[in-house]
């Protein structure tokens, strides 16, 4: 008989397991940031992880099968199904699909799993989880300067102090308007000159003005050695688009409204430009009268987001503190962003419908947490263990850690069938508090034991023997039982 060849557990290139501290790490930050979209009146929503592929507009031109950086699969009746790459797709069917019995504005927010199928490496993943908030139906400034504000809170909320963030605004408009007034051949928005154009300015922060110029020309090698064809701009107009970029690296230094009028005096001579300009200046006022100064928000005219669907303001947020990396010493940079989008429902619903929203990477932003040492590496998540001394009486066991839950205490019941090495080992494991031991002396004097565990951390290996557990008079307490509760109680609230 052939032997079965045994299969190899391992996962796939670019996949994580998320378990104990990093999970509860990630459902901390997802709460925290809820908890304000929330207080901002926003209403959650639940979309599958799969839609049509021509829905989400994972096509590419002239083709018949979706973008390779999508995964993508045939469904049985012969449609292309995509796993999601952002949330933002997935929303603009929802609201296409229910238009006219959600109310307007629509704000929701959500958070979940989103995929890309690229080539994965140190710290790149092809799974990411993303939390994102959006407007949908709110064509006025005020939606745009609640984006940055309730970003803002956001951050705050979950533990990044102020100077350590700071939030980024500008308006797609201010350089649709410089590029327009320079004639590019073949430059129109959404076209592909116009998008490699914006995607180059988008690298400023990494590549900086050089590598900027060299994708604006004719490309850019990196140092592995890969090549990315740029977009080809005649050196006149790269020198009009690197003046303006050196320019905004200046203004926002300065406040809000210095900013903008600096931009309106150099630049202001285009329609697009000074439509901008104006933008900008409403959602400025109202940001100054919420009392958000420029600590946490400011106008960057570099920043531009890579996507083409963005129509005009648009967000940015980083964090400004410094970090060692292999490179020496550099901004830890951005966590997220968003901005308006009021093209991209039109696609399925036939009707323009003004939208706004921004996403934040919860991956980058939890190195973040742990760089500036916010997030706690021993999160205490189970509080009590009850161990089984004798395994005639589970049910007697498991009636304690019953009535600890009712209490509100997270306990469980050692269900394995390991002696109390084993059990101390395990709860230690699993982070637990405290262990509840009741041996045959405990039960004939009606009482229980409490170890502590967090102070007790000699703990399993180097128990041997019930008298050697006993020792251990500093972490541990013997209460009546009718106590034990009320003993668990006070041990906790410490």
């Amino acid at each position: 008989m052939e032997k079965k060849k045994k299969i190899k557990p391992q996962r796939p290139r670019g996949f994580e397991d998320l378990s104990g501290n990093s999970l509860n790490e990630l459902i901390q930050l997802r709460d925290s940031i809820q908890e304000v979209y929330g207080l901002y009146g926003f209403e959650s929503l639940e979309t599958g992880i799969i839609e049509y592929s021509d829905v989400i507009g994972s096509f590419l031109p002239d083709q018949d099968r979706p973008n390779e950086g999508v995964f993508s699969f045939e469904d049985d009746d012969k449609r292309w199904v995509s796993l999601r790459y952002d949330l933002t797709s997935g929303l603009a069917r929802y609201v296409a699909e229910n238009f006219d019995s959600l109310p307007k504005p629509y704000r929701r927010y959500q958070s979940g799993w989103v995929f890309r199928n690229e080539k994965p490496g140190p710290g790149r993943y092809r799974q990411f989880y993303q939390i994102d908030a959006d407007t949908i139906g709110s064509d006025n400034a005020l939606s745009d300067a609640e984006m940055c504000m309730m970003f803002s809170d956001a951050i705050q909320n979950t533990g990044i102090e102020v100077r350590n963030y700071v939030i980024r605004l500008s308006n797609r408009k201010i350089l649709d308007g410089i590029i327009d007034s320079l004639n590019i051949e073949g430059n129109s928005s959404g076209s592909e000159v116009n998008l490699s154009i914006m995607r180059s300015i988008d690298k400023l922060d990494r590549l900086g003005l050089l590598g900027v110029e060299q994708l604006l020309g004719e490309g850019r090698k990196d140092d592995s050695g890969d090549y990315t064809k740029g977009a080809g701009l005649e050196k006149s107009d790269i020198k009009q688009i690197l003046s303006f970029l050196e320019s905004g690296i200046e203004s926002k230094k300065l406040s809000r409204e210095a900013c903008l009028k600096n931009l309106s005096g150099q630049f202001g001579t285009n329609v697009i430009f000074n439509e901008a300009i104006e933008e900008l200046n409403e959602i400025s006022e109202i940001i100054d009268a919420a009392g958000y100064d420029e600590n946490r928000i400011i106008i960057d005219p570099s920043v531009v987001r890579g996507l083409g669907y963005y129509t005009g303001p648009v967000y940015e947020a980083d964090l400004t503190f410094d970090m060692e990396t292999d490179q020496g010493i550099e901004k830890f940079g951005s966590i997220g962003g968003g901005g308006r989008y009021d093209d991209l429902i039109a696609r399925l619903k036939g009707v323009r419908v003004p939208s706004t929203g921004i996403s934040i990477g919860v991956s980058r932003l939890s190195s973040a947490l742990r760089y500036l040492n916010q997030s706690e590496e021993n999160s205490e998540t189970l509080s009590v263990v009850v161990l089984v001394m004798d395994k005639e009486k589970r049910s007697e066991y498991y009636k304690i850690a019953s009535n600890l839950r009712n209490e509100g205490i997270s306990s469980e019941c050692y269900s394995g069938d390991g002696g109390m090495k084993a059990q101390l080992r395990y709860a230690d494991k699993r982070n637990a508090r405290l262990a509840i031991i009741i041996g045959d002396d405990e039960f004939s004097s009606k009482s229980a034991t409490i170890k502590d565990l967090y102070i007790g951390k000699e703990v399993s290996d180097k128990i041997s023997d019930n008298k050697e557990w006993r020792s251990g008079k500093d972490s541990q307490q013997n209460v009546p039982i009718n106590d034990l509760i009320k003993s668990i109680k006070s041990i906790l609230s410490k």
